[in-house]
């Protein structure tokens, strides 16, 4: 036939498409634009969320395909990797564990990080940025870097001391270089063995359970995350602004502070524990070095409360974001009170409420010309192969007071070393400075006290700056001496005699 349309023709009058299969196309194209862009939704915008899904193992199967990266003391690794042969197939293993455990934390495959192993974890891991060659073509071939190193600021010898020193006790050690900041050792008691659960094992649960069910807490970090009346120790700081705001310009002379001394809007009085500070204008120097409660409760109230909340600000209370990187608990000085109460808390008592590490930094501050430095853990961060991707530097934290003011309160804390309740701290060919602390809690002062010590340490005849301020609390001890000068200072000699090299 002629005059007709071709048969199969389509609409446009090309040949083999019919509406039907046109139609069919059609709706085959619109097939793959959905799939496409279900890919697109599934593989960018919502890869995050699959990526941590707790039902997605593949990201924990790759982060313990490759050995992890390991945290070092001076040049000594003392974490590694152990081959497990199974699915997962590295797990953490560690050196000397419980005596690093407050400083590294824990890797496992079941409970995650914490400490250094969890703030470092992209280093350790090998997915930091900073890690990358080509980031591009490792993004694309999903090609993991080999983990980082972590090296600390510990000084190894020190760090032992410290462990040794606390043994059975239940406590904790801070010492930092105080014009650096870096922090020497941070010990805490009783502590925990991290590769006992660094696996995925019905043995690494065990252990587990068997830690979170301890009394003792040893997993609680009480170097930085456990707060404690700091006592006497205190003082130091009530002294500090005291001199600052000229309540007191000469710590020899006469106070006005009197005996008894009544806590203001009461009538109770501050009692002292010894009979050498049961007399009126007893100076600062004597009653820093009798750890006169009466003398140092009325500075803290003549020096009133705005200047002492400012003075412990200076040296950490009430700071929040403390990061060594690893986040220390806020240490606290309240911000409202009475003056009764300001004065309890001008002697480390009331509300006060301090960490060893901010108690450490205290010490440093006064050692290191009134500069409080911020103290770190981390010295730097490298690649496997030892380049460097960072580089940690000293930073000032506060000015707390001036050099003169700073002057006057070493004179202070050696005077209570030389003659009074810090004497299990002298060390010799050493000059020493310190505060004992015995600071009473728990419902009518029933419980074991807290020992306290807090002192910083200089070879004798140096000018410098002392290398050495440390903080120890013994917070549960056998012992029938609970005071800081008995338990507390011979700890903090150890630490300070092993970084002087003694």
């Amino acid at each position: 036939m002629t005059g007709g349309r071709p048969r199969g023709n389509g609409p446009q009058g090309l040949p083999g498409i019919s509406v039907t299969g046109r139609r069919a196309g059609t709706f085959c194209l619109l097939l793959v634009a959905a799939l496409c862009a279900q890919a697109t939704r599934v593989q960018v915008f919502r890869a995050d969320g699959l990526d941590h899904n707790s039902a997605n193992q593949r990201l924990t199967v790759e982060r313990y395909a490759q050995p992890r990266g390991d945290i070092l003391v001076g040049s000594e690794r003392v974490t590694g990797s152990e081959p497990t042969g199974g699915r997962y197939a590295y797990k953490r293993d560690y050196t000397d564990g419980p005596a690093y455990a407050a400083v590294t934390g824990f890797a496992s495959q079941a409970y995650g990080v914490s400490q250094l192993e969890g703030t470092e974890d992209d280093l350790l891991t090998g997915t930091d940025g900073r890690l990358t060659g080509w980031a591009l073509w490792d993004a694309v071939s999903r090609r993991r870097n080999p983990g980082g190193d972590v090296y600390t600021t510990l000084n190894r010898a020190a760090q032992q001391a410290a462990v040794r020193g606390l043994g059975r006790q239940k406590g904790a050690v801070a010492a930092i270089e105080p014009a650096t900041g870096r922090i020497l050792a941070l010990a805490s008691t009783p502590s925990y063995d991290p590769g006992s659960f660094a696996g995925s094992a019905a043995a690494d649960q065990a252990a587990w359970n068997r830690l979170q069910a301890d009394p003792d807490q040893p997993m609680l970090n009480r170097a930085l995350r456990q707060t404690y009346p700091p006592g006497s120790t205190f003082k130091v700081v009530t002294a500090a602004a005291a001199l600052a705001d000229g309540v007191v310009t000469d710590i020899g002379a006469p106070t006005a502070a009197p005996f008894p001394y009544v806590l203001p809007g009461t009538t109770t009085p501050l009692v002292n524990d010894t009979p050498a500070c049961d007399r009126p204008g007893l100076s600062l120097d004597a009653a820093m070095t009798a750890s006169c409660n009466s003398v140092l409760g009325y500075l803290g109230v003549r020096t009133g409360l705005d200047r002492m909340v400012a003075m412990a600000g200076n040296f950490g209370f009430g700071d929040a974001r403390l990061d060594t990187p690893v986040r220390a608990a806020r240490s606290n000085f309240d911000t409202a009170m009475d003056e009764s109460q300001l004065a309890l808390s001008s002697i480390g008592q009331f509300d006060t409420a301090a960490t060893p590490l901010v108690m450490a930094m205290v010490a440093a501050g006064v050692a290191n010309n009134g500069t409080v430095m911020r103290p770190q853990l981390v010295d730097r961060l490298t690649k496997d192969d030892g380049t460097t991707v960072r580089l940690m530097k000293p930073a000032t934290y506060r000015q707390a007071m001036s050099p003169a003011v700073a002057a006057q309160v070493r004179t202070l804390m050696t005077d209570v070393v030389e003659n009074g309740t810090g004497g299990n701290a002298r060390i010799p060919g050493a000059v020493v400075g310190g505060k004992t602390g015995t600071a009473q809690h728990g419902v009518d002062n029933s419980g074991t006290p807290y020992a306290w010590f807090i002192a910083w340490a200089a070879p004798a005849g140096s000018a410098a700056v002392p290398p050495v301020a440390v903080a120890v609390v013994v917070a549960d001890s056998d012992a029938t001496d609970v005071t800081g000068g008995a338990l507390a200072a011979p700890v903090a000699r150890a630490v300070m005699r092993a970084v002087l090299g003694g």
